[in-house]
């Protein structure tokens, strides 16, 4: 069973490869980005991954029915910001909705899914490198105006779930420029009895390879995507739209205080 599972995802990988070589260079990019929701959402299904949206509303939840236009139109013209539990999360998000990614340069080395993530239009940045900070923002500012979608994961890292790390707040400065609003969503894994599921957590030493594995012969797993109201970011600073991220996500995600609201980064 696990070996047919596996040929599954290589064959899947394997077609992505092929559609990013010889069909993203000659269609438009809201091809490409329909192309990159539905190879994620059938990367999803191997994996036996369910995608629930979820819509928080003055601290409401309710199960958004389908993919709601209306949601769907609110992540436009802002910069989405996410917990970050596994290497899963950018799939889960495009599944849901294709956005142009910030994430982390050894993300690249993944293998075969880094080069899926680089031909999706994924931003590569090195952290660390005031210099590689600079140029990424500069980038993100860019594509928000040019009225792309944009998301990134302010943690840096992913964290097992019932933890959210402080959020680094340099890149929350693009809102600003840009002039748009910040729309956090909070991520969640659940296994068929509702429980937090570990069996995603990417922490460690945790190899993808090893990751994948647990994955493939675990229990199907259920994924939700709480989505949080907007943070206005006009007369804002980076470090108070970084702490209002950080606060709102870890609330929707049921965390303490001590766990949910450490400072934000510089």
């Amino acid at each position: 069973m696990i070996a047919l599972r596996l040929l599954r995802v290589a064959l899947h990988v394997l077609y992505g490869l092929i559609v990013c070589a010889l069909v993203f260079p000659r269609v438009p990019a809201a091809a490409r980005q329909a192309r990159v929701q539905r190879w994620s959402a059938q990367l999803l299904r191997i994996f036996r991954v369910r995608v629930e949206l979820v819509r928080s509303v003055a601290g409401a939840m309710s199960t958004a029915a389908g993919r709601s236009d209306d949601l769907h139109k609110s992540w436009e013209r802002t910069l989405v910001v996410s917990n970050h539990v596994s290497w899963l999360d950018i799939f889960i998000i495009n599944a849901v909705q294709p956005c142009r990614f910030v994430a982390k340069s050894d993300i690249r080395d993944w293998p075969l899914l880094g080069y899926l993530c680089a031909q999706s239009d994924t931003i590569f940045i090195s952290r660390g490198s005031p210099r590689a900070v600079r140029k990424t923002f500069k980038s993100l500012v860019a594509s928000i105006e040019g009225g792309e979608r944009v998301a990134f994961f302010p943690e840096g890292t992913t964290a097992a779930q019932g933890t959210l790390l402080p959020f680094h707040a340099n890149l929350f400065e693009a809102a600003i420029d840009a002039g748009v609003p910040i729309q956090p969503l909070a991520l969640r894994y659940l296994d068929t009895q509702g429980r937090p599921y570990a069996g995603v957590d990417y922490i460690g030493d945790t190899t993808f390879m090893e990751s994948m594995l647990v994955l493939l012969r675990g229990p199907a797993v259920q994924a939700q995507v709480i989505v949080l109201p907007t943070i206005a970011s006009h007369d804002s600073h980076r470090r108070t739209l970084a702490l209002a991220a950080h606060d709102r996500i870890g609330a929707a995600l049921g965390y303490t205080d001590d766990v949910a609201l450490p400072a934000a980064g510089a």
